[in-house]
């Protein structure tokens, strides 16, 4: 997870914008970007984040 913000309020806004531009689900975002999807929503939780299927995206 070297190529995304590693603050957590930097890394809601860059998933969120790619999400609403770019990729309708999140593990499209993470097979696309090479990320972990595991490792992203815990780290968005640890933030006081979670992702909502429905709107695709973290709030």
């Amino acid at each position: 997870m070297e190529n995304i913000p590693s603050d957590p309020m930097m890394l809601l806004s860059f998933l969120n914008m790619k999400l609403r531009d770019f990729y309708s689900n999140l593990d499209e975002l993470c097979n696309a970007l090479d990320l972990d999807k595991e490792e992203i929503v815990k780290k968005m939780a640890e933030a006081g984040f979670e992702y909502n299927e429905s709107q695709n995206k973290f709030w």
